[in-house]
């Protein structure tokens, strides 16, 4: 399974949602708490191509999006097949 890391913030339902699926489907992950951390939101936003919300995942070294990504993945089949590569 590739490494996946998620930018997330604590009060966010969306991040809280995106870690569900993927301790649904048996995925370890990294979490980055970026709130009140600068470096890590200038990280996640410079990874993302500009992106500012969260979550933004990250699978391997390919940019996922956010949460609806995430479940868009999952209901088309492709989410299961990059967590296997």
């Amino acid at each position: 399974m590739p490494p996946i890391t998620i930018y997330t913030k604590s009060w966010c339902p969306y991040c809280s949602a995106a870690k569900d699926l993927l301790k649904k489907k048996g995925a370890a992950f990294d979490e980055v708490e970026i709130e009140g951390q600068a470096e890590k939101r200038t990280e996640m936003i410079a990874r993302s191509g500009g992106r500012s919300t969260v979550p933004q995942i990250f699978i391997g070294e390919r940019h996922v999006g956010g949460c609806d990504d995430l479940y868009a993945l999952d209901r088309g089949g492709e989410l299961d097949r990059l967590l296997s590569a």
